[in-house]
């Protein structure tokens, strides 16, 4: 079993730190959290590299809310809807698409330069999307422009301390009422964070797989502390794959962004032929996992390693204009957009489930929350509709807030709260050799397309690593690969579980979506084990 705490401690010999508001991750979820927690609280933002490394740093596409007259919310609720396929919540989804456009007017009241044509806000389409309803920034970096604005106001904020280059260890809980966090510092020392509340904003897990669009920091953190700390987990089994995810020799699998396809650009297999005809009636722009299932079948079918984006038809300057970042990447390599085709792979890119939470953002831990990409808030279902995460952040965040200053103050002060247990000394063979293998046994077992047998072999390997948390950890890629080894054992544990297709999860043996046994969501709790819950989709 997976213990609830990683190291050994005892908080009477540690230093104690307290605060207010406690915010864990530095993505768009923990910096609009933390300014507007900062209004009227003390905040201590952790983040175990720096504000400018998160998942948000790298979205492209940018943010849906709805902005045109053209657009509703009833259209942007049925579209998330459909692409969640039958595991949204309802009153979540509600809750998005209502509160979003307001969400995205703060983002601009705090900096955030969106891009404009003829003097209004520039909107874009993505895959399954209705209505042209995303905000972009920079072309194609809407998501380094919000961190960049959010960052700027938090790094000068009177009421918020930074602590950059520290990382979590674990949640401190007493009576399933969270107390702050056990914290590791740059120099090793470890501190107790006290606070009045602890709010998840960690960001997702793309380091489980060897092919991901998420930076190193990506290693499924908060999930692992909130797992052990009794929080209930909620559909980690729904991985969404980007379809495409420049594959070529010596370049990271860097994210080309849904909204090229957006704007026209054309799948291909190496034959040059185009394929999506086959598979869906939206061609490029059906649902992601559609298109990344095609992309693999094609793959196969070819016997190649890559597909090709195909974007040449349109104007160079147009090309250039609206994907600054994406041409300029490729042009690093010798790639270019407005001449050549693309060369293209499905890679892990976001984590539909995570820790459960309400409609603000509370688990089921007293005094603990969750928000962006670590939450499971019941908006993204079995597969998150494009660009509808940073929206989900900031509406969210705000709620999360809202409930925090109804909090009476932390009465518990954590005295004789201590782990002891018999660990033993090393972890023998280096991290690094672990990590690797647990990411390609992702990747093989885990992937796109999954089967019992192949799940219950993944699941087999996974568990020879178990033996990390009986280990003395002191660093903090230790400290990772076991929030990794735990993240990825409860999602090959719940995809084995889940005996059907649907969203970003799908069985080869079970290739049908079963709306009469599952549409339901499996949650995962470190002592009570695997439980069902009905979903509220209607």
């Amino acid at each position: 079993m997976i213990p609830q705490y990683l190291v050994d401690f005892d908080l009477a010999e540690l230093p104690v730190i307290d605060t207010d508001v406690i915010v864990i991750g530095s993505g768009i979820a923990g910096l609009f959290t933390a300014i507007k927690a900062s209004e009227n609280r003390k905040v201590t933002m952790i983040t175990k590299k720096s504000l400018m490394e998160s998942n948000t740093r790298y979205a492209q596409g940018g943010i849906a809310a709805v902005i045109s007259d053209e657009d509703s919310p009833a259209s942007h609720r049925e579209d998330t809807l459909l692409a969640g396929a039958g595991l949204c919540s309802s009153a979540s989804v509600d809750i998005l698409v209502h509160e979003g456009p307001e969400g995205v007017k703060e983002l601009m009241t705090l900096g955030t330069a969106f891009d404009l044509e003829n003097g209004e806000l520039a909107l874009t389409k993505e895959g399954a999307h209705s209505h042209r309803r995303i905000l972009h920034a920079n072309g194609d970096a809407t998501g380094y422009e919000i961190v960049r604005a959010l960052s700027e106001q938090v790094g000068g904020h009177a009421n918020i301390d930074i602590w950059d280059d520290h990382f979590v260890i674990d949640l401190i809980t007493k009576d399933n009422e969270c107390l702050g966090a056990l914290v590791q510092q740059p120099d090793g020392g470890r501190v107790f964070l006290r606070g009045t509340a602890t709010v998840l904003c960690s960001g997702g897990a793309g380091q489980l797989y060897r092919y991901t669009t998420n930076p190193e920091v990506a290693t499924g953190d908060g999930v692992a502390m909130a797992y052990r700390a009794g929080a209930l987990i909620r559909d980690m089994e729904f991985i969404q794959f980007h379809p495409t995810a420049l594959c070529y020799p010596g370049a990271p699998r860097f994210l080309i962004s849904e909204a090229v396809r957006g704007e026209g650009a054309i799948l291909r297999n190496i034959r040059g032929e185009r394929f999506m005809e086959k598979y869906h009636g939206l061609l490029e722009l059906a649902p992601r996992d559609i298109v990344a299932r095609a992309i693999v079948s094609e793959m196969e079918e070819t016997g190649a390693t890559h597909v090709y984006l195909d974007i040449t038809h349109e104007e160079p300057e147009t090309i250039k204009y609206r994907f600054p970042t994406i041409y300029g990447t490729c042009i690093g390599y010798g790639l270019d957009m407005t001449t050549d085709w693309i060369p293209v792979a499905p890679a892990a890119h976001y984590m539909m489930g995570g820790v459960q939470t309400g409609h603000h953002g509370e688990t089921s831990v007293r005094r603990l929350f969750a928000c962006g990409e670590v939450s499971s808030t019941g908006v993204h279902g079995a597969n998150r509709l494009a660009s509808n995460s940073l929206s989900e952040a900031v509406v969210f965040g705000r709620r999360i807030v809202e409930r925090i200053r109804q909090l009476a103050p932390l009465a518990e002060t954590g005295a004789g709260i201590a782990c002891r247990s018999d660990r033993h000394e090393a972890v023998i063979q280096p991290i690094v050799e672990r990590r690797l293998k647990l990411q390609k046994v992702m990747v093989r077992q885990v992937g796109v397309r999954r089967t019992k047998g192949g799940l219950l072999k993944g699941i087999e390997e996974l568990k020879r690593q178990l033996p990390i948390f009986g280990a003395v950890l002191h660093t903090r890629e230790q400290l990772e690969f076991a929030n990794m080894l735990t993240c990825a054992l409860l999602l090959a544990e719940s995809a084995l579980v889940r005996e059907e297709s649907r969203g970003g999860h799908y069985r080869e043996d079970f290739p049908e979506r079963d709306d009469e046994r599952w549409r339901r969501h499996i949650l995962c709790h470190r002592e009570k084990g695997m439980l069902e819950e009905i979903s509220d989709d209607v």
